[in-house]
């Protein structure tokens, strides 16, 4: 049964990852609409689809279990408001060309995750981990050194949704569920930006309908991949997680570079040198430790 959970964990978390990497495409078709009416957009459509979701997969009672806990839903509350932060910063670099930062952001989040497990979960940190933690921070300091700017989109985007993933796994609540209420509590504040202080654009009765279903479709686009990385976080370790984190920053770098153009320097390029580096070592201690783990024990029969 563990092994069929751990299977399942892993195709969920390759599944979030290849929809995390591919979603800049979708946020270049709305550039030229402001970052803040996207993410509003990104909120209400959430909504909608969870609620259908909801209904299908008869969760209700969960729901409401949910939000009779003042706990969890002051968690949900919190880890939604960060999930909220993380899309806008997302969102603005994607559609203002700081693809690259981004990808680098979700080039240090695995490192990050270890740590964290390590720090609020009791996971152990091995000594490959450590090392590797090192280096993907030497990596950064060499760019604060060299530019003489923090890479703060990056720093942002790993730690916001670090903490994001670190709470949603300690809150007792179930990825669908868990993940409407989120979005539920969002909603008023999204609406109310949406009537109030929305810019022309975001009225869907000014545009199109190519227009409204690319905005529609942000619903799906924003729960599918973290549906699965949330019910991913919940059924293996999240250390483990890390290793599975570079499929996303991988298509995102790609994308910015043959795509869409983004400069690499020298100095990004070395910083870059030094995370992959990191991920690596990270990715060759994970496959280690996995294969000690699992490696079949043969005991011998000893005659009296």
């Amino acid at each position: 049964m563990q092994r069929d959970q751990t299977k399942a964990g892993v195709l969920l978390a390759i599944s979030a990852y290849s929809m995390w990497g591919f979603a800049p495409m979708y946020f270049k078709l709305l550039q030229s609409m402001p970052a803040l009416e996207i993410l509003l957009h990104r909120i209400v459509w959430s909504v909608v689809v969870l609620f259908a979701l909801i209904l299908v997969l008869r969760h209700h009672h969960k729901v409401l279990s949910a939000l009779k806990n003042k706990k969890v839903v002051t968690t949900l509350l919190l880890s939604g408001l960060l999930l909220a932060g993380n899309w806008l910063l997302f969102i603005w670099a994607v559609n203002n060309d700081h693809l690259l930062d981004a990808s680098l952001g979700y080039y240090i989040n695995p490192l990050l995750n270890v740590l964290l497990g390590y720090l609020f979960l009791g996971e152990r940190l091995r000594k490959l981990q450590q090392v590797a933690v090192v280096m993907a921070t030497i990596g950064v300091a060499f760019l604060v050194i060299s530019v003489g700017r923090l890479p703060w989109i990056a720093l942002v985007l790993a730690g916001s949704f670090g903490v994001y993933g670190l709470m949603r796994k300690k809150v007792a609540v179930e990825s669908i569920p868990g993940l409407y209420v989120e979005s539920l509590m969002m909603l008023p504040f999204a609406i109310w930006f949406w009537w109030a202080m929305a810019s022309p654009a975001s009225n869907m009765l000014n545009n199109n309908s190519e227009m409204n279903l690319i905005l529609i479709a942000a619903g799906v686009v924003t729960t599918a991949p973290l549906l699965c990385f949330t019910a991913a976080a919940r059924r293996i370790q999240y250390s483990t997680l890390g290793f599975f984190q570079y499929i996303g920053p991988s298509i995102m770098f790609l994308l910015a570079v043959f795509l869409y153009g983004e400069p690499l320097d020298e100095n990004r390029l070395i910083t870059f040198g030094f995370v992959w580096s990191a991920l690596i070592l990270f990715s060759f201690d994970s496959w280690r430790a996995y294969q000690i783990k699992n490696r079949p024990v043969h005991r011998e029969l000893v005659k009296d």
